[in-house]
C-alpha cells in the first residue's frame, strides 16, 4: 500500500508544489512591501519633478532619520505584545529641554547626554507603570503622552530657542565631506544592523519573540518577560531623546510642539512593515522598508504641493492597511497551503 507523506525529492519534482511553495514566498509581506517601495520610489524619480535629485535625497534621508531611528526600539516593543505612544512628547519634552538649558548658559556637549538620560527616564516611566505597576501599556503611553508634552510647555512655553552651533546643526543637516551623501546615513545603517542582529540573532532577540508570542510560556521557559518589557521601554525613550537632539539641530529650532503627531507615523510604519499588533510576529527588514516607503510617498507629495492635512489623511489610510493587509496576506498563505495535494512514494 502506498503511503501519502511529503518529501524533499517529491517537493522538488512536484510542479504544484513548487508553484505553492514559490506563491507562499513570493506572498511574503515583507516581500511585498519591499516591492512596493522601490515601485513608489521609481515611479516617483521618473514622474515627480526634483524627486530624483540628490539634494532631495539628501532631505529624504532627513525625514527618514526620526521615523527609523525610533521605529527600531517601537519594534522590539510591540513584537513584545506592547506600545509606547509616548514617543512623539519624549521628542518634544527633551527638545524643550535643550533649548532650556542652552539659554541658561549649558555647552552642547553636556545638553546632548543630558537629553538622552532624559529620555531614558522617561522610559522608565513607562515601563515602570506598565510592567511594575500592571497596567496596560496603551492606556499608560496615552496619558504619558499627554503628561510629557504638557511638561515641554511648562519647561519652554510658546517660545522658540533657534541660535544653536553651526558646527552640530551643520553637521546633522550636511554630507559626507561636503558631498550629497547624509552625514546621518551611516549611523542609520549601523543602528539598523544594531538592532536586526539583536532581533533576528540573539537569545535576546528569540526572548522577545517568545514574550509576544506567549508572556506565560515564556515565563515557565525561565524568560524574565516583566524585565524583558521594561529595558524595551527605556531603550525606546532613550533613542526618542536622542531623536529630540536630532530633531532640533536640524530645524535651528527648540519648541515644545516639535515632533507632534510622530508616534503616528512611526506605528504606521512598524505596523505596514509586518509587525502584529498583538506582538511575536514581524521583522526588521519589513520596517525599514515601510520606513522608506512612507517617506518616500510624503516626499514626492510634498513636492507636489499637497497639503500637511492630505499628508496626514494618507498616513492614517496606510495605518489602518498596515493592520488589515498582512491578516489578508496570511489568510491567503493559509488557503494555498491547505490547497497542496498529498504526495505519494
Amino acid at each position: 500500500m502506498a503511503v501519502e507523506v511529503p518529501t524533499q525529492a517529491a517537493t522538488q519534482t512536484d510542479p504544484v508544489a513548487r508553484r505553492a511553495g514559490f506563491v507562499g514566498r513570493l506572498a511574503s509581506w515583507e516581500v511585498v512591501i519591499a516591492v512596493l517601495t522601490i515601485l513608489v520610489l521609481v515611479v516617483a524619480a521618473a514622474v515627480v519633478p526634483g524627486f530624483g535629485g540628490a539634494g532631495n535625497a539628501t532631505f529624504l534621508v532627513l525625514d527618514i532619520a526620526p521615523v527609523l531611528l525610533i521605529a527600531l526600539p517601537m519594534t522590539l516593543v510591540v513584537m513584545t505584545g506592547e506600545i509606547d505612544l509616548s514617543v512623539a512628547s519624549i521628542v518634544g519634552l527633551t527638545s524643550a529641554t535643550m533649548g532650556s538649558l542652552w539659554v541658561q548658559g549649558l555647552t552642547i556637549e553636556t545638553i546632548i547626554p543630558l537629553c538622552i538620560v532624559l529620555g531614558a527616564v522617561l522610559g522608565c516611566v513607562n515601563g515602570f507603570f506598565t510592567t511594575v505597576v500592571g497596567l496596560p501599556s496603551l492606556a499608560v503611553t496615552i496619558g504619558t503622552l499627554a503628561l510629557f508634552r504638557g511638561l515641554a510647555y511648562v519647561v519652554l512655553g510658546d517660545d522658540a530657542v533657534a541660535d544653536f552651533p553651526f558646527t552640530y546643526s551643520g553637521w546633522v543637516t550636511g554630507g559626507i565631506g561636503g558631498g550629497p551623501v547624509p552625514n546621518l546615513l551611516l549611523p542609520l545603517v549601523i543602528a539598523v544592523v544594531a538592532f536586526t542582529v539583536v532581533l533576528h540573532a540573539t537569545p535576546t532577540g528569540r526572548g522577545i519573540v517568545a514574550t509576544g508570542a506567549s508572556e506565560t510560556a515564556a515565563r515557565f521557559a525561565g524568560l524574565s518577560t516583566r524585565r524583558t518589557k521594561f529595558f524595551l521601554f527605556v531603550v525606546s525613550g532613550a533613542v526618542s531623546g536622542l531623536v529630540g537632539v536630532l530633531w532640533t539641530l536640524r530645524y535651528s529650532s527648540a519648541r515644545a510642539d516639535n515632533a507632534a503627531g510622530l508616534e503616528l507615523a512611526v506605528v504606521a510604519a512598524v505596523l505596514l512593515g509586518g509587525v502584529s499588533i498583538f506582538g511575536g510576529k514581524g521583522t526588521l527588514p519589513g520596517v525599514v522598508a515601510a520606513v522608506v516607503l512612507l517617506a518616500g510617498l510624503q516626499n514626492a507629495l510634498r513636492l507636489l504641493n499637497v497639503s500637511n492635512e492630505a499628508l496626514t489623511v494618507v498616513t492614517g489610510s496606510l495605518l489602518i492597511v498596515s493592520v488589515l493587509a498582512p491578516n489578508l496576506v496570511r489568510a491567503a498563505r493559509g488557503r494555498t497551503a491547505r490547497r497542496r495535494p498529498p504526495r505519494r512514494v
